[in-house]
């Protein structure tokens, strides 16, 4: 077997780089990223790299590994909570480059909420999530809780607008198109929605910012603020 750093010929006889782990998880991003991640396999991986399958299992040791290191890397892209600035802030800036960073690899979101990742970036990201909130005043187990609410906020939407079967340029006219299937009668409400989309005065879009912020205000409320306490009997 090759060792640790194999080195390929192209074409012309010239020399690639060597093959490392994380060129592996690179390509397979990319990869992922292209063709999605069904199509994903160790020899088709092999074949874009132009190495031998059998090269690839020097830098992962199975599929399951080659996964697990494909979302690390996809989650050291996002912005990694900042302790000492303003916890609202902080959080809605990692929940903004979360999205971010979900709508660039359509694959993670569902990699990341059905494994157990522990991978170094997933580690850090949310050790420093926690640490945040703890330092914002949340308790351990409120933290744990927040963290939750806002990830399934940053998930589930990111979701919905990756699948959604309308863009946002064409929510005026699906909502003209499918009027007469929405009667006053039996549907006011929901034909007068869409009425205010037509004219112009709605919109339709959705802002993962819209319900980030409901969350964030609504957090705040739950902190533990133990200095508050203290001073309040302190005044008794």
């Amino acid at each position: 077997m090759a060792g640790r750093h194999e080195t390929a010929r192209g074409s012309r006889g010239r020399e690639r780089p060597p093959l490392t782990r994380g060129a592996v998880l690179k390509a397979a991003v990319a990869f992922a990223d292209e063709r999605g991640i069904e199509a994903l396999s160790m020899r088709q991986l092999a074949e874009v790299l132009r190495v031998e399958a059998m090269s690839l299992y020097n830098h992962v040791a199975h599929k399951e590994d080659l996964l697990d290191g494909m979302v690390d890397l996809a989650v050291a892209e996002i912005e990694v909570p900042t302790i000492g600035e303003d916890w609202k802030a902080t959080m809605r800036r990692r929940a903004i480059s979360a999205h971010e960073m979900l709508l660039r690899h359509p694959w993670a979101s569902m990699l990341i909420v059905s494994r157990i990742n522990v991978g170094p970036a997933m580690l850090l990201y949310m050790d420093a999530t926690i640490a945040c909130l703890k330092h914002a005043g949340f308790s351990y187990a409120m933290a744990d809780h927040a963290m939750s609410a806002l990830d399934s906020q940053i998930y589930g939407f990111t979701l919905l607008k990756a699948n959604f079967p309308i863009g946002t340029a064409e929510y005026a006219g699906a909502a003209r198109q499918f009027l007469p299937m929405i009667p006053a009668e039996t549907h006011p409400h929901m034909r007068a929605l869409a009425e205010e989309v037509i004219a112009g005065r709605h919109s339709g879009i959705n802002e993962l910012a819209f319900g980030l912020d409901l969350l964030l205000d609504g957090l705040d409320r739950l902190r533990d603020k133990p200095r508050i306490r203290r001073r309040r009997k302190a005044d008794h």
